[in-house]
């Protein structure tokens, strides 16, 4: 957290650069195999180790994926895109440029939105360009090592504009595209595998100031954790630098994220020091219309339309948007509306899928994909609680058989005898008997201990082994006890 007092005369400005790998099962511009994993250097190819005479040959299918999150994003879709070579030496770039894009990217113009406090932020997007990613640097004592397993995979690059003003923006600017990735099937986006690999570009400026500051650039960040402290690292070491009368170096930093610190990397490069131009082996990407229309056919609900459908089923901002987090979690959870309709069903499958059935799936270590109890069956759960064969208390015990049987719960209900018992008249009864077994109890309540009232329900759950249906219950002993 940054002090509120360090931010009282400066105001963070931050955008970001993700780089998202693509599900391909081949490289962008080679045959070479998309493994995670594999032996080092032994998923490359002439055409990624740069060989003389080799030429590229584009992966279709990255277009295709790289075109579901621009028509997602709704940005502008370029009909005639380029590649271009995009010069630098690093032993991770054997052809000594990275294929990327330039001044004609696929996609620009788009946007974001973030579910911030329940409310949704829209935050643009500049760009999203594709690219090929580069080999891994693993630097041991004095020696280093490269494996160009990675080099060629297919990106893309998803830039933000720089109007992000916090580090919790930020994070969750990561955590949406990050859902929207995998939501879209683009890509698995494990950030573990380095699948979903952020640059972070921030400054300060005196507030009320239009002028951007210096900015830096903080480098291949791969967890939301370490995006927020990075950033809120960042902004409180420049804040304090500007406080000192010092100014802000233009670099690229490395975030170390066991120490809780950056360290400066390079000095930042401009699109000059790249040396850009069009690559002369690589034919203009074409989005015709037969391409389009396929996108936009194979294009599921989004994340944020759910969102707001789900808030006008009248659940919770927090709920809605928990359920959209995985695309697996919304579809059950629609199957189940699907399976169970009523006005105000929605809130109570949402209550049981987000605390019975995942607290079932998390102790079992499983996933919603995996789970033993399918949508159908979850509402005949909640069938019998709302229509009052069962009380709510003995519906998490069917719940839980079932979920672990696999049986039907109006078996188990039936096999275990635990219907509710409705009939006032019985119900009148054991009423009765429970009040003169506590006659001192009773009138201690008739007195004025409210109390009380709570443990004579009790008794006569406890008489009826917990099936007396609580609302009839309470209404007859208010009638029994005179108040």
């Amino acid at each position: 957290m940054i002090p509120e007092e360090l931010l009282e005369h400066w105001e963070p400005v931050i955008g970001l650069e993700v780089h998202v790998q693509l599900a391909t099962e081949s490289k962008a511009f080679s045959p070479s195999a998309v493994k995670f994993g594999a032996p080092p250097n032994s998923l490359t190819d002439p055409v990624v180790l740069g060989m003389p005479g080799t030429l590229p040959a584009f992966n279709r299918r990255a277009l295709e994926l790289a075109l579901r999150l621009g028509v997602a994003t709704e940005s502008k879709i370029r009909a005639r895109a380029r590649f271009a070579r995009k010069h630098y030496f690093y032993p991770d770039q054997p052809k000594g440029y990275q294929i990327s894009q330039y001044d004609e990217p696929l996609c620009e113009d788009g946007h974001l939105d973030l579910i911030l406090a329940g409310e949704v932020r829209r935050v643009r997007l500049t760009r999203i360009h594709l690219e090929e990613d580069a080999g891994k640097n693993t630097h041991i004592g004095a020696f280093s090592h490269v494996d160009l397993n990675r080099a060629g995979v297919a990106l893309v690059e998803v830039v933000s504009a720089p109007e992000m003003r916090s580090a919790d923006e930020a994070a969750e600017f990561m955590r949406a595209l990050h859902r929207l990735v995998r939501w879209l099937e683009i890509s698995e986006a494990d950030m573990e595998k380095g699948q979903l690999r952020c640059d972070a570009n921030v400054s300060v400026r005196r507030r009320g100031e239009d002028r951007l500051g210096t900015r830096t650039e903080l480098k291949n960040i791969n967890s939301f954790r370490f995006v927020q402290n990075a950033i809120e690292h960042e902004i409180v070491r420049q804040v304090r630098l500007l406080d000192d009368g010092e100014r802000i170096i233009q670099e690229t930093r490395l975030w170390d994220s066991e120490r809780g610190t950056s360290e400066s990397m390079r000095s930042k490069e401009t699109a000059e020091d790249y040396r850009y131009f069009p690559d002369p082996d690589l034919p203009p990407v074409v989005v015709d219309a037969v391409l389009m229309g396929g996108v936009l056919r194979s294009l599921p609900e989004l994340p944020n339309q759910r969102f707001d459908r789900y808030l006008k089923l009248g659940l919770a901002a927090d709920d809605a948007r928990t359920l959209i987090s995985e695309r697996a979690l919304a579809e059950y959870f629609d199957a189940a509306v699907k399976a169970h309709p009523g006005d105000q069903s929605g809130r109570m499958i949402a209550n049981w899928l987000l605390t019975e059935l995942l607290g079932a799936l998390n102790a079992d270590g499983k996933t919603i994909e995996e789970t033993p109890m399918p949508a159908e069956r979850l509402s005949e759960v909640l069938r019998l609680v709302e229509d009052g064969t069962i009380s709510g208390k003995i519906g998490k015990e069917i719940f839980e058989e079932s979920y672990r049987t696999g049986d039907a719960p109006s078996a188990i209900v039936e096999r275990r005898g635990v219907q509710q018992i409705s009939d006032e008249a019985a119900l009148w009864e054991i009423v009765d008997q429970v009040v003169a077994a506590n006659s001192r109890q009773a009138e201690a309540y008739a007195s004025g201990k409210d109390g009380l009232f709570g443990f004579f329900v009790g008794q006569v759950m406890k008489a009826t082994s917990g099936r007396a249906n609580p609302v009839i219950t309470s209404d007859l002993l208010h009638k029994r006890l005179g108040r």
